[in-house]
Parts: C-alpha cells; sequence; structure tokens
C-alpha cells in the first residue's frame, strides 16, 4: 500500500509539473486518469503492482 501511495502522489506531482509548463491539457489529463482507473479494475492491476514494487525496491536498494 505504501509503493502505491508513493507512487500515486509522484505520479501526481508530475501531472501538475506537465499541467504547470502547459505541455499537459486538462483533457490529457483526465484521459490518463480515466485510464488508470480502468486499468487498476483489470487483470493487469496485480502485475502493474508487482512491476512498481519491484522498481521501488530496486530504486531502493541503490546507494549513491
Amino acid at each position: 500500500m505504501l509503493v502505491s501511495t508513493s507512487a500515486v502522489l509522484l505520479l501526481g506531482l508530475f501531472i501538475w509539473f506537465l499541467l504547470r509548463i502547459r505541455y499537459l491539457r486538462w483533457a490529457d489529463t483526465l484521459l490518463c486518469g480515466t485510464f488508470g482507473f480502468l486499468v487498476a479494475k483489470t487483470v493487469a492491476a496485480p502485475v502493474v503492482q508487482a512491476v512498481l514494487v519491484a522498481v521501488s525496491g530496486f530504486l531502493g536498494q541503490l546507494r549513491f
């Protein structure tokens, strides 16, 4: 749950930034959000979550 919440916040900030610099329009944002909600209700949702967990685990192990 923590990974999905962090990913949602990160993606939300990224979308806000794109809207702020006028690279993304509101219609594009609504379309992306709708697509995300629809994907969350499909069979692909566990796969997407597993990929996010794997990527966040990999990024968490990186040391700079």
